[in-house]
């Protein structure tokens, strides 16, 4: 498996916006992730993601110089996220990952990040199998 780390090297810093820019677009119409955003702009949620996936990927450390630590469950602890939550969340950005030309090694070790980081998130459990189902079937496949 690739090292995550050096998928920013391949890609450059454009990819990342355009990655976050697709998948926010996802984002600011979805009824159950566009209320996790207090904000009425999405605009700093998504400068801050892509500083952070930069940053993991191997670029410059640039969300960390300016926001410290990622601790990222402490920092989505406030927001009630679920397996269905979850299942959105990695729709989005899968959907916006395919928009990208990537090789498949860059899309599998990124992918697979997406996956677990989203996974690992996860802070509430009562949400039924039922429910993630009807919910991700009403999402446009591209």
């Amino acid at each position: 498996m690739r090292d995550p780390r050096t998928v920013f090297a391949e890609i450059g810093e454009a990819a990342f916006y355009q990655l976050t820019t697709a998948f926010y677009e996802g984002v600011a119409t979805d009824p159950i992730l566009r209320p996790m955003y207090p904000d009425d702009n999405l605009e700093p949620a998504r400068l801050r993601l892509t500083l952070f996936l930069i940053q993991f990927f191997g670029g410059p450390t640039t969300y960390s110089d300016e926001r410290g630590h990622p601790r990222l469950r402490m920092r989505h602890l406030p927001f009630a996220i679920d397996r269905a939550a979850r299942d959105i969340w990695v729709s989005h950005m899968s959907a916006a990952l395919e928009g990208l030309a990537l090789a498949p090694d860059v899309r599998e070790v990124m992918s697979r990040y997406f996956e677990d980081a989203a996974t690992f998130l996860i802070n509430r459990f009562d949400t039924p199998p039922t429910a993630i189902i009807a919910r991700l079937e009403e999402i446009p496949r591209g």
